[in-house]
Order: structure tokens, then sequence, then C-alpha cells
């Protein structure tokens, strides 16, 4: 798909075209990085959107049947509000869409549809906004900067926000790594995962995350994976969670072993988010992973690569 995103204009003509546009999955987090660090995986929800006389969803792929819904729909209420917000004419559009990311996971489902919306109310809607806005529509609305960044720009990202303004740096992950994302059968709302996390913390659980965080983000910006055992240890949310997130304590056992180098829980969880030193040891990683759950409930075991391409780098706007 092409890189190049055309700005749009506010003009009289209807809007017109195809937009296209590929949305990586994220995990966010990554142990010590609450809420400030995320990284895309080269996992995707594709979109196909075009006008029409009147709303419609075609999907395929993962839970298709809620993807196709146009009630309780989170892209399409996303473009409806913000065309509504910005005193847009409400287009109805047409979308097929093939999703492979996850939904309550924790691999930022709920951060591509954000986005997706944001970018068809940009679209049809004739929004000029830069990249620093949609960041900034998308954690307004989302909530998390983190997840949002790493979608749109795709690679490893640190993200902050102050005064409504999103902050991001942004290093391409390291190629030679991989990721497995363990996935559970049951989905964890975000609410539910936020609501077991106490109101206070003492001040050396904060500083040994501060410290853990640090290191992270230097072992992806060098490719040193021998620090990801210690630079993805959290005590922040982590032990808070893992009543909810069942597979925690079954697979952090297994770091420093069958070429795992770190593992967290993907976002708020349930998944969980392993790190694998090379692509010769996802077999022997794999197999480590599904011997230590057992008879655990795990859908499956998704074995991917950290993109460095976002949503914004794969929109494709056709028939202008």
């Amino acid at each position: 798909m092409s890189a190049k995103v055309r700005p749009h204009t506010l003009q009289k003509r209807p809007p017109t075209g195809i937009l296209r546009m590929r949305l990586p999955a994220t995990s966010a987090n990554l142990g010590p990085g609450f809420d400030a660090v995320a990284v895309a995986l080269d996992f995707f929800l594709e979109i196909e959107a075009r006008t029409a006389q009147e709303f419609s969803v075609t999907a395929t792929g993962r839970d298709a049947d809620r993807c196709a819904r146009i009630n309780d729909n989170l892209i399409l209420e996303t473009y409806k509000q913000l065309l509504r917000d910005h005193r847009r004419p409400i287009v109805p559009v047409a979308i097929r869409m093939r999703n492979e990311i996850p939904l309550g996971m924790g691999c930022g489902s709920s951060a591509a549809a954000r986005l997706a919306g944001i970018a068809l109310a940009r679209h049809f809607g004739r929004l000029a906004w830069s990249t620093d806005r949609v960041l900034e529509e998308a954690y307004t609305l989302e909530g998390h900067a983190d997840n949002v960044a790493a979608c749109w720009l795709g690679g490893f990202v640190t993200a902050a926000c102050q005064a409504g303004k999103v902050h991001v740096a942004r290093i391409d992950p390291p190629r030679k790594w991989r990721a497995i994302v363990a996935v559970p059968a049951e989905p964890l709302a975000t609410s539910k995962a936020r609501a077991v996390l106490p109101k206070t913390y003492p001040m050396n659980d904060v500083v040994a995350n501060l410290q853990s965080v640090a290191v992270l983000v230097l072992a992806f910006a060098e490719e040193r994976p021998e620090l990801l055992r210690y630079a993805m240890t959290d005590r922040i949310h982590q032990p808070y969670r893992e009543r909810v997130c069942p597979l925690m304590p079954l697979l952090l056992p297994l770091v420093g072993k069958h070429g795992i180098a770190g593992e967290a829980l993907s976002g708020a969880g349930p998944a969980m988010l392993v790190v694998v030193r090379h692509e010769s040891y996802l077999t022997t990683a794999s197999a480590a992973i599904r011997k230590a759950v057992k008879n655990r409930a795990v859908t499956e075991l998704v074995s991917c690569r950290f993109s460095r391409v976002g949503a914004c780098q794969s929109i494709e706007i056709k028939g202008l």
C-alpha cells in the first residue's frame, strides 16, 4: 500500500474515493511501562471504506459477527461522533474489513478501532488533521496514548500526555526478535483489569519500575535481549492483575529458557506477550508455553514480528 497520505480540505462536493487502511495490533505496558510504552505487532485490522446510501459492514476474520454490527460498532460510533462534534454531515459508508486482532485480550483492538473511525472522519469529513491532531483525538477518546501511538506510527513508542498534548518518541524494534502472544479463551475488560489496582504504591516499587522501564527502552534501542529479563519486571500492575490473568504465573517462570528473553501481560491482559530472541527459537518456545499452560484454556499462540509500519503509513486513497 502507498505510504503517502493526501491532505484533505473542506469542499462543497461530496467526499469521493475509496479509503483503505491497515492498522496493527499493539502490546502496551511491556511490564513496567504502565500507560507509557507500547509496541506494534504485525497482525492487523484491514479496512476498505467508500460512500454509500446507507451504513453497512462486511467482516471476515476474528470475531467477524461482532465486527459486522452496525449498532455498538466502535469504528462507526467514533466516526459519527467526530463528524457531529466538528459539524460535518454524517456520510454513510460501506465498510469491508478483515480483522486479525483478538477483541478484549489486551492487543490494542479498541485503539485500532478508534483510529479507524478517526481516519474515516478525517477523509469523509474532510478534516485536515495532522498526525499530532489524530493522536490527540485518539487519546481523548481512548484514554491510552501508548497504544494509539504504536498503532498509528508503528514500532516501539514511548508516550506522555500533558495539557491535552501527546508527546511521542519512536524507534524501530529489533528485526531479529519475535513475539508470541498467548491468547486465552475468555476476554478481560480493561475496566475490570483497572479495578484490581491499588490507589497508592510504596516508593520502592515506583523506583524499581522507573529503573526497569529506563532499561527496557535501551534494550529495544540497542537490541539487547539479555536485558529484558530484568527490564520487563513490574511492581505496579502485574502483581495485582495476576488473579484476573491466570496465564501470567504459569508463563513468567519460562523467562531465560527456550530462547524466551522476556514476558509481560499484553496491555491490561489477559493475553501474554512473550519476546523471543530469534525466529529459530519459536518452535521450542511455543512448545514450552503449551506445556506450561497444560489444561488451561488457551485459544491459540500467535507468533509474529514487531511491526515497523503503523496505520498512517498504510493508508491508501483511490479514486480522487
